[in-house]
């Protein structure tokens, strides 16, 4: 604890990179006493609207929270929507030069109206095109003239259209020239892009849906997953392997929900850590503050088990907040005891 403790204090010296798709989270909370005359539905008294940043900009503003420095870069509409969002960001601390905007593109939002502590139903608002070759070539142009200035780059791929096969293409190589850490919260269609970045941080059901979409060619004859059927445990355990391979990756971490996290390894190495969650409300975010967190920990010079560790505690804390969340140094310092 005492190591993971030091290495959360040298948060503040990380640069990252933020690079993908830019949402904004709204909330509207109120209370429930009767169903709907016209249709059966639950009437919701709303006495409150609350609106926090989503997607890759919830990821810079975890990296903020936490006191790591953090620039975004991604696309947002020429809209409202737009204009609240980065003034969200703006107001958090977040480096907001790489936001580019295209007029002819929603800023996507995710309204979610709540009943206490319940969603009773979820809004989505946005377009899934992908981007201009204008716009990506200024995206990939913003990356060549500022890679210096950071330690990683973290891709966010929630497959509205900023995460594209020819943008990773240039990525890719780049931060390897340059030798930094490049992490990416992948989106299942899209693993076949995501080739010699450094790690990768799938959920279970992406980590499944991609081995299925991608149907990898096992030489050893080890790799025999029935891909009709719902996965074992030891079907992660050999997906996550052959991934590792596929596309020679360092590592994979894996999120498992109430059963923690898998960290896995290039050279074969496994560890499995039990989650520290004292309790669940919401899991909206959480597999952004576990690559924010571990990204924050490798750019302070943990270990890649170190700092797994680390985004398990993080990710403990950020479950058992309402909404879209973030936690900050001193509460996941305090949580380490």
């Amino acid at each position: 604890m005492k190591n993971l403790k030091s290495i959360i204090q040298k948060f503040n010296k990380a640069r990252v990179l933020v690079i993908g798709d830019l949402i904004l989270d709204e909330y509207i909370w109120g209370s429930v006493d009767r169903i709907s005359p016209e249709a059966p539905v639950p009437v919701v008294w709303a006495n409150k609207r609350t609106n926090v940043p989503g997607g890759a900009a919830n990821v810079a503003n975890n990296i903020r929270s936490l006191d790591g420095r953090v620039s975004l870069l991604g696309v947002v509409g020429s809209d409202e929507n737009g204009s609240t969002l980065v003034a969200e960001l703006k107001k958090r601390g977040v480096d907001t030069k790489g936001i580019l905007v295209e007029p002819n593109r929603l800023t996507t939002v995710k309204t979610r109206i709540l009943a206490g502590h319940q969603q009773v139903v979820r809004v989505d608002w946005e377009h899934r095109h992908s981007l201009s070759n204008q716009l990506n070539k200024r995206i990939a142009q913003f990356v060549r003239k500022h890679i210096s200035e950071y330690d990683a780059v973290i891709i966010e791929d929630y497959g509205k259209g900023v995460i594209n096969k020819e943008l990773l293409e240039e990525l890719t190589p780049l931060a390897r020239k340059y030798k930094k850490i490049i992490n990416v919260d992948p989106k299942e269609e899209h693993f076949q892009y995501y080739s010699n970045v450094t790690s990768i941080t799938p959920n279970r059901k992406e980590l499944e849906n991609a081995v299925r979409n991608l149907k990898i060619k096992d030489t050893t004859n080890t790799f025999r997953i029935n891909t009709d059927k719902l996965f074992t445990d030891k079907d992660i355990d050999l997906a996550a392997g052959q991934v590792l391979k596929y596309l020679d990756l360092d590592s994979i971490l894996v999120t498992l929900g109430e059963q923690g996290i898998k960290l896995f390894e290039k050279g074969g190495r496994v560890e499995h850590i039990p989650t520290v969650a004292q309790e669940v409300f919401d899991v909206s975010g959480a597999g952004d503050t576990v690559i924010s967190t571990f990204t924050l920990g490798l750019c302070a010079g943990a270990s890649r088990s170190e700092a797994a560790h680390i985004a398990n505690y993080a990710a403990g804390i950020v479950v058992g907040k309402v909404g879209t969340a973030a936690t900050d140094r001193a509460e996941l310092l305090e949580r380490l005891g």
